[in-house]
């Protein structure tokens, strides 16, 4: 059964789920999975993790994110993007550079409020769901999560709209980004396009859309659009261990390695990416420093295949 992460440009007015299901039917396989949602208005990079992959998800949310947003300045919607009702409208003029002096204030670490309309899960099922059935949540009441924006810059200026490019931490929102800046600037904002250009070292030009996943799938060769598990942990070390001691690792067993310069010291859960002499990927391991071993975390490789090794 084939493993690996799919980049696919997901195009608008379908969910996440909506694309999972899709390359579920077209490929067979069930344990199919995404990595970090984008709202039905959203397009751009949505990576989608097939069979073993599934389990790498977590590390691809983390990542880094870049998205570029078109904003209507003057209204205000309910789900803060063009999808929803319109709570307000202030026609009143904005200048260029009091919108640039309010970027100034989103970025580095910030306490962002989600929007109301989210897939942030209260008694067991998502927010927006419970808010479309009649429930009264206050946004003020939702825990504030802390983020990261690393960059903001204006990239169009044709008021009343405007685009920027944001790059950002993972559980960022964009459309509570762009609220709060209409509020900042007094006039009230609204997404009406949003696309995700990158996630980690994904991006929106490496991609394939949807439609062409799918043909590939229909003809039987959707394999090749796969990129390897191991794409998703690039950010770890890398150990490359001899055949003795990668059937070791493959039998749930942790093992030692010298470290160059053998004075380095290696942090208590410190995460690794494994290897096998032929490069094959075989584990992520996390490390012990008391016991001074690699410990297996999680294990991509059955013993028996290494037998012939």
């Amino acid at each position: 059964m084939p493993d690996g992460i799919l980049n696919i440009n997901k195009p608008a007015a379908l969910t996440s789920h909506d694309v999972v299901s899709k390359v579920r039917t077209m490929t067979q396989i069930r344990r199919v999975g995404h990595a970090g949602t984008l709202d039905p208005l959203a397009t751009g990079v949505l990576l989608v993790c097939v069979g073993q992959a599934t389990r790498v998800s977590e590390y691809l949310m983390g990542g880094t994110k870049t998205y570029r947003t078109r904003m209507h300045l003057g209204i205000t919607t309910d789900t803060f993007d063009s999808e929803g009702l319109v709570t307000s409208e202030q026609h009143a003029a904005v200048s260029l550079s009091t919108f640039e002096s309010a970027l100034e204030q989103f970025t580095g670490k910030i306490n962002q409020l989600p929007p109301v309309f989210s897939a942030i899960k209260q008694h067991g099922k998502p927010l927006y769901r419970l808010v479309r059935q009649g429930l009264q949540v206050s946004r003020e009441s939702l825990r504030p999560r802390e983020i990261e924006v690393y960059e903001i810059r204006l990239t169009e200026w044709a008021f009343p709209y405007c685009t920027i490019e944001v790059v950002c931490s993972s559980g960022t929102y964009i459309r509570a980004l762009v609220h709060d800046l209409g509020q900042v600037i007094g006039c009230g904002s609204h997404i009406t396009q949003l696309t995700r250009l990158a996630s980690g070292h994904f991006s929106i030009e490496d991609s394939i859309e949807l439609d062409s996943f799918l043909s590939a799938a229909a003809q039987d060769n959707w394999s090749d659009c796969l990129h390897p598990i191991d794409a998703a942990l690039l950010r770890f070390p890398a150990i490359q261990l001899e055949w003795s001691t990668a059937r070791q690792l493959c039998l749930g067993q942790s093992f030692t390695v010298s470290t160059e310069p053998a004075e380095q010291e290696v942090p208590t859960g410190t995460l690794a990416r494994v290897y096998a002499p032929d490069e094959r990927f075989l584990a992520i391991v996390t490390y012990n420093s008391v016991a001074g071993m690699w410990k297996p975390h999680k294990v991509f490789c059955a013993p028996e295949s290494l037998e012939c090794a």
